[in-house]
């Protein structure tokens, strides 16, 4: 989890605008892009409308035109681990953030996830969490999708990985967690599996509570 919200958050509240008086309503109006209204945004989110123009320029800031493509989004997410190759967990989560999936993610897709994984309940982050590991969206995590993750993790990490990856490293890590969620040992974990094991586990709670007041 800290991975997905740590690195989303950060450039919103690094950048200042440098005009703060300016309508944001009025801003939305020359992006190739039109986000819905601020209202309707804080209507459907966790956030505050001023919560919202400062996610709002802080996009704008990377993305002009109020969308960003897969490309775009993983060159600006690498940017965070330049000593590891972020490019396919960047792959996984851009999916997971285009919600519509038509191959960009616009202002009220990023809005809406950061609000699930900063303000949403434990059951609605464990839910998005579990919509990112299920690759092919079919409503399971097969250990191959679980390793492709975990993987992708591992490489974005890169040298800065604790503990050192070692060959056996990954298998072990993958292995020991699908024991641990593969309740009914059928070879798949279930939404409800992964929710009740991820529960059970005091570090992965934790990690859920650590960016509520980021923004």
């Amino acid at each position: 989890m800290g991975a997905v919200v740590g690195t989303l958050t950060m450039q919103t509240r690094q950048r200042r605008p440098s005009r703060d008086k300016i309508d944001d309503e009025l801003e939305l109006s020359i992006v190739c892009h039109r986000p819905e209204g601020l209202e309707q945004l804080q209507a459907q989110t966790n956030f505050s409308k001023k919560e919202l123009q400062v996610l709002y320029r802080g996009f704008k800031n990377e993305c002009p035109c109020g969308a960003v493509n897969e490309e775009t989004f993983k060159q600006i997410y690498s940017q965070f681990f330049p000593h590891g190759d972020a490019s396919t967990y960047a792959h996984y989560l851009f999916n997971a953030f285009d919600s519509s999936q038509n191959g960009s993610i616009k202002f009220e897709d990023f809005v809406t996830a950061l609000s699930i994984l900063l303000r949403g309940t434990t059951t609605e982050k464990l839910q998005w969490t579990f919509n990112l590991y299920d690759i092919n969206s079919d409503g399971y995590i097969s250990k191959e999708e679980m390793t492709d993750i975990v993987k992708a993790i591992y490489d974005m990490m890169g040298r800065y990985t604790y503990p050192a990856l070692k060959t056996d490293t990954l298998k072990q890590h993958v292995d020991a967690f699908f024991r641990k969620m593969d309740k009914n040992r059928d070879g798949v974990v279930t939404l409800d599996e992964f929710i009740l094991s991820c529960q059970e586990d005091e570090n992965i709670m934790r990690s859920l509570q650590l960016f509520e007041n980021v923004i």
